[in-house]
């Protein structure tokens, strides 16, 4: 196991599984400068690392994933240059989105704002049954602002992600699974135990095909259907490839 100081997160690796803790409990996990920072530098260097088959990241204590984004830092907005610099060197949501290896949320507690946004950026989700989803921001006066808007829609619908955006709706374990918007619900206990066992199953299998898995599926989605078969098709050849 390898492990990295940092003062946000924890991160840790074993045996080709990637683990990264939200570790601010004492504030239930809230996402701030800080820790988009350390995530640029671990996600960076988890993207680059060919040991890592599989990615699971959760939060520390026993309240929230992530309850959002500390406002009184994000909401202290610089000059817009200064803003366009730091976006373009600091797209934590993008990098997110080009990890070629897959991402596992393990959910418990307060998952909201920001805290859904990373749930969202990953490929598998697995709640508790306390896990409470929501977009709480325009109620603050503000629209979710790491992809929300586009990520809720592909995954649950447009209704009811109009819905959660609009009224700031909050969804519980159970209704979040019958939107998809969970793959697994898991008690509290047997969270981290779940999330590790699927990991370890998807470690099992050839990293290359889980890989151009992934990507056909995500790439796939910004395709026409005849682009993205034709995609399916060159990834499928690889993949048959590597069988002779």
């Amino acid at each position: 196991m390898s492990t990295s100081g940092f003062e946000t997160i924890i991160y840790q690796k074993q045996e080709g599984i990637a683990w990264i803790t939200l570790n601010r409990p004492q504030v239930l996990n809230v996402y701030n400068i800080k820790m988009r920072d350390e995530l640029w530098q671990v996600l960076g260097a988890i993207k680059e690392d060919n040991e890592v088959t599989v990615v699971i990241i959760h939060g520390a204590g026993d309240k929230a994933f992530c309850a959002g984004a500390d406002l009184s830092e994000f909401l202290r907005a610089p000059s817009p240059t200064a803003a366009r610099q730091a976006r373009w060197k600091r797209d934590l949501w993008g990098l997110f989105l080009s990890l070629p290896q897959p991402l596992i949320a393990a959910l418990h507690g307060y998952v909201l704002g920001s805290g859904l946004e990373i749930a969202l950026c990953c490929d598998l989700r697995i709640a508790t049954e306390d896990a409470q989803f929501g977009l709480p921001e325009t109620g603050l006066g503000i629209i979710p602002a790491a992809g929300a808007t586009q990520a809720l829609p592909r995954l649950i619908g447009k209704g009811k992600a109009l819905e959660i955006l609009l009224t700031g709706t909050e969804l519980n374990a159970q209704e979040a699974y019958q939107l998809g918007l969970v793959n697994f619900i898991v008690s509290r206990h047997e969270l981290l135990t779940a999330a590790e066992k699927i990991a370890t199953r998807i470690a099992s299998y050839k990293q290359p095909v889980i890989r151009w898995a992934k990507q056909a599926v995500h790439h796939g989605l910004d395709l026409s259907l005849q682009q993205g078969l034709e995609m399916e098709k060159k990834l499928a050849a690889l993949a048959l490839r590597g069988h002779t």
